[in-house]
């Protein structure tokens, strides 16, 4: 299995980098992650160049759907979903990480 790479490990390489504190950092992250999850609350695109983009779609909503647990059939409302599209320069560092043939 691949490592994930997750805040605290973000954090701690911020501050080894930057040489700020940690909890300087902390707060900056956080703060960030706050600002994209108010402008898609309001349905706001949110680009970062370089990266890539955020935004929220709208999901129909379908009469027949299952429970996966349960298997019985329930009905669902539109609803919207987080999406992200990356950009041109996260596409081209990624785009040969991947071995043929490997699904993760």
């Amino acid at each position: 299995m691949e490592e994930k790479l997750t805040k605290a490990a973000i954090i701690e390489s911020l501050h080894n980098k930057l040489g700020f504190a940690r909890s300087d950092i902390h707060e900056i992250i956080d703060e960030l992650f706050e600002e994209i999850k108010d402008g898609l609350k309001e349905d706001r695109v949110i680009e970062l160049r370089g990266f890539g983009t955020f935004e929220i779609r709208t999901r129909k909503g379908r009469e027949k759907a299952r429970n996966p647990k349960t298997g019985d059939l329930v009905a669902v409302e539109s609803h919207g979903v987080a999406i992200f599209r990356p950009g041109k320069e996260l596409k081209d560092a990624v785009w040969s990480l991947r071995e043929p043939g490997r699904d993760n």
